[in-house]
């Protein structure tokens, strides 16, 4: 599933409305919908519902897609792909008054040594992230790197697992649209009772049916 963005050209109101909604959503996000205010109902609500994720529509360059398990059929993450890079989105379930980031940032930093690559911590405006870089094979069959920077949110009883990949993993000035829709998107994490660490259920918007 694919998903374009309209291209506009804002009116300078709504160019320095748009500004200050950035720079507010820059404080607070990313959002859970219990505590949000969020009115679903209401038909100006700019944001896409998947269930455990309400996104907000691609930037200009970049399509949003769904990743999709083909034996389960599946969710499994949100993903904003563009030329130069990508977003993936993924939430999981976490206890009450816990975090995962720091358990998360560990372990996927051994598995990329582990692997021949390379891990690096730095301090980001979402808090502790990692940048990852690991050997890969390219479709062509040539060696190359991947570099991938990670981000997390913990929030309460979820968390936030973000992935910038290509150009905006290793050139953070180039990820200011990206790490906006971080801090744009809601999470829904319902009420029922969860292992810590499952993946929230994704699904397919409403209006969408996949072709088989």
């Amino acid at each position: 599933m694919r998903l374009r963005r309209k291209a506009t050209t804002p009116e300078p109101e709504q160019a320095d409305a748009g500004l200050a909604a950035e720079e507010s959503a820059a404080v607070t996000g990313p959002f859970d919908l219990a505590d949000s205010g969020i009115d679903l109902d209401d038909p100006d609500l700019d944001l896409l519902d998947l269930g455990g994720l309400l996104v907000p529509p691609p930037p200009e360059g970049y399509e949003l897609q769904l990743q999709i398990d083909e034996q389960t059929d599946a969710v499994q993450a949100v993903l904003y792909a563009g030329a130069e890079g990508a977003l993936e989105l993924r939430v999981f379930a976490a206890g009450r008054n816990t975090t995962l980031w720091p358990e998360v940032r560990e372990q996927m930093s051994a598995e990329a040594v582990e692997a021949g690559g390379t891990a690096q911590e730095r301090e980001g405006d979402f808090g502790p992230e990692i940048t990852l870089v690991v050997p890969v094979t390219t479709p062509d069959g040539q060696q190359a790197a991947q570099p991938s920077r990670l981000i997390g949110v913990d929030g309460e009883r979820w968390f936030l697992r973000a992935m910038l990949l290509g150009r905006p993993a290793v050139e953070p000035e180039t990820a200011t649209d990206l790490e906006n829709l971080i801090r744009t998107t809601v999470i829904r994490r319902g009420n029922e009772a969860k292992p810590r660490g499952e993946a929230l259920e994704l699904h397919l918007p409403a209006h969408v049916h996949r072709e088989a």
